[in-house]
This record gives C-alpha cells, structure tokens and sequence, in this order.
C-alpha cells in the first residue's frame, strides 16, 4: 500500500468512525492539546477526559498554569500517576509564558527541547496544534504499525523503535495533518485493539502483513518479562488530638517528588524517636491493614500505622514542609492516590 492509499484510506476512515468531541477537541488549541497529550500519557482517554476538564476550569491559559503553585497542579494530578509529568508542565508553562510571550513553538525540534515534551508529542502538537506535517509514535500508532509493517520485536528497543518511526515519517501526509494524526491514535485504540483487534473495520486491512499472515497477535513485540522488586515501608498517620493527620512534602525530584506524603520508617522500632524529631510523644498506635502500591520498576508493600500523638513544641507549624491536615476541611494539596486514600479512612 502507497503512503497517498494509506493516508485516503484512513483519513476517509476518521471523517466517518473517528472520534471528534473529545474535550481537547472543541477547541482545538496547542495549550489544549499539550495537556491532554501529556495526560495521555500511559492513561486511557476515558481516565483523562475528568482530569482534563477539571484541569482546563482550573488553568484555562498557559499563563494561569505558569503563574499557578506547583501544589496545586500537582493536586489536579492526584490520581493520574506519574507525577513528573505534572512537574514538567508546570516548569513548561512558565519558559513559554515568560520567556516565550505566551506563545509555543511550531517545530518539532523546539518543542522537544521543552520540559517534559518528547519527539511523538511535539509532533502531536504541531500536526494537531498547528496544523503543520509532523509524525507521532504513541503506543496506539506503535500497534497499527507494528502490524501494518510487521516488525518484529518489542519496540522499546531502540532498532525497532527506529524501524517505527522511518514508517511514521514515510506515510505522514503533508496535508491534513490535524485529521491524520488524530485518525491513526484513534485507529489503534478502537480499531487495532491490544488483544481483539477489528481487522474486518480496518481501512488498512488490504495492506496489512500481520493481518495476511494471521499473526496480528504477535505484534508488537512483547517487552522482555523482568521480576518486580518489592520494597517495604510503614506509613505513619500520626494524628493529634483535634484528629488532624501529619503530612510532609517530598523534595522535588525523585519518588513522588514535590507531593505531600505520610512520614515513614522502615522498623516499628524507630517510631518514637522519629516522633521526637517532630515535636510529638506518641500516646498509642495501631496496625491497619498492609497494603500494595505497583510502581513500573517495584512493588511497594505499605503497612498504615495509626498513631495517636500529643504535641509537645510547635516544631509542625514553624516548618514549611510538614502540615497538620483537617480531613473535614481538605487542603489542595498534590499526594500520591494511596495516600489520599488512606486519608478517607
């Protein structure tokens, strides 16, 4: 198949099955379509659309988000995983509202220099955004041409990722650029499934190798299957006695980084010194249920401990990254969904 036959063939195919009320779509903006791109991220479209809307009402201009704490995006992100990629909005905001004049690039290379913006999402922004030629690589297009071209092997190796890209340039269309790109993410989610996919809907069917050979369900390549390290840790709930929890906010970087987290140990012996450290004497404590949080390089298995504390000096109140939180008068504060669900308890 011809790279013009592919393009008509899914590009007729998008004017008649393709989605075009999506939220980010009406309208169509490359503020609006950064976001949600990055939301996207390893989230499916239907977790994204609350999340963008809220989003949107919240920060409704790149000059909003700029200006905006980083607790509070990162408190509209709570949920959503991920959290560098709120930290890089928020840090690409501010270039292209202050150093930019409020306005993005248009090239891809200028794009992908931004915080948090690679390759397959600067092209989203400029094909879409734009309206300007530019090729995409998210895991649904990975899918269509993996099986339209079938290439063999897991496409997080960077021959094979190269192999997808050289197909992505060669059949992107110099002419409707929004359209096509938005037909080929959408193709891969509702057409060219992960486990059943629609090959009889398919506009590109007639030239599809994995397709003629019936091995659609080889690719894409599988990633190599690695064990899971597990981790331990103790989360302290430690509540005064106006039943406010304490929480502390993690540095910038790294594991949950800039979110607001419960204190740790990693022995139950360590409880009370590491209430001393913090102006608090512990007056009881009680074991909840363990549980576990999947990370994508390790397990954590978490045991909720609940402290009952009397606080003995105003240690809290005088630093900056500890707060005593009212449950019943919630803080916008950004925090991981497992300790946000511990909260609720």
């Amino acid at each position: 198949m011809h790279p013009q036959e592919f393009q008509r063939a899914v590009l007729d195919w998008y004017q008649h099955q393709g989605r075009t009320n999506l939220p980010w779509q009406n309208p169509i903006t490359p503020y609006r379509v950064w976001i949600s791109e990055i939301m996207l991220q390893q989230t499916q479209v239907s977790t994204v659309i609350p999340y963008f809307e809220r989003f949107m009402n919240s920060f409704p201009t790149i000059e909003s988000l700029a200006e905006a704490h980083i607790d509070e995006v990162l408190h509209h992100w709570t949920g959503l995983g991920y959290y560098a990629r709120a930290r890089n909005l928020h840090k690409t905001a501010q270039i292209v509202a202050f150093e930019m004049n409020q306005q993005f690039p248009d090239t891809v290379e200028a794009l992908a220099a931004l915080p948090g913006i690679g390759r397959s999402t600067a092209g989203a922004i400029r094909s879409i955004g734009f309206r300007k030629p530019a090729a995409i690589l998210d895991g649904n297009v990975k899918r269509v041409l993996a099986r339209f071209a079938a290439i063999d092997g897991w496409p997080g190796k960077t021959a094979v990722h190269n192999q997808l890209w050289d197909i992505a340039e060669r059949y992107n269309p110099e002419q409707h650029t929004q359209e096509y790109t938005q037909a080929m993410m959408d193709l891969g989610a509702l057409v060219c499934s992960k486990k059943t996919p629609q090959c009889d809907a398919c506009p590109i069917a007639t030239g599809c190798k994995a397709f003629a050979e019936g091995r659609q369900s080889l690719y894409p390549g599988k990633k190599p299957k690695k064990a899971l390290p597990v981790r331990e840790t103790l989360f302290l709930l430690l509540r005064n006695a106006r039943g406010d929890i304490l929480l502390q906010k993690n540095p910038p970087t790294g594991l949950w980084g800039g979110l607001w987290v419960l204190p740790q140990i990693q022995q139950p012996s360590e409880l009370d010194v590491t209430c001393e450290s913090l102006g608090l004497r512990v007056k009881s404590k009680a074991p909840m249920q363990k549980q576990r949080h999947t990370f994508s390089h390790f397990h954590l298995d978490y045991q909720p401990l609940m402290v009952e504390v009397e606080e003995c000096c105003n240690n809290i109140n005088e630093n900056t990254h500890l707060v005593w939180y009212n449950r019943e008068k919630p803080l916008s504060l950004g925090m991981p969904a497992p300790i946000k669900a511990l909260l609720t308890i």
